[in-house]
């Protein structure tokens, strides 16, 4: 069950980073208020997670699905640079998530 909560509160958390830009600069209201309960949101989820799991791995698990989900979108609908080092890095963060997983003995 920590590790759902650990994954949702890592899908919510890449719904975080991209509410960002739509508040423009904070200054829209509505995506604003999005993008606080989204944030706040996703680290409730964590910490949730973290009653049973270490605090190392959880925060270490839940910025690395937010970090290769926020690559991903950007690159699928922002238009961000490809380039073979950047998906190096997201492979060893999803190699680093998954291996995390493996050796966690809960």
């Amino acid at each position: 069950m920590n590790w759902l909560l650990l994954g949702l509160a890592g899908l919510v958390e890449i719904a975080f980073s991209q509410s960002i830009r739509p508040t423009e600069n904070f200054t829209r209201p509505w995506p604003t208020l999005a993008c606080f309960v989204l944030g706040a949101a996703s680290i409730f989820l964590l910490s949730l997670a973290m009653r049973g799991l270490p605090v190392g791995t959880a925060y270490a698990v839940f910025t690395g699905i937010g970090a290769v989900g926020a690559i991903a979108l950007g690159i699928a609908f922002q238009r961000d640079p490809v380039s073979a080092g950047r998906l190096a890095a997201l492979a060893l963060i999803i190699g680093g998530i998954v291996l995390a997983r493996v050796t966690n003995p809960d």
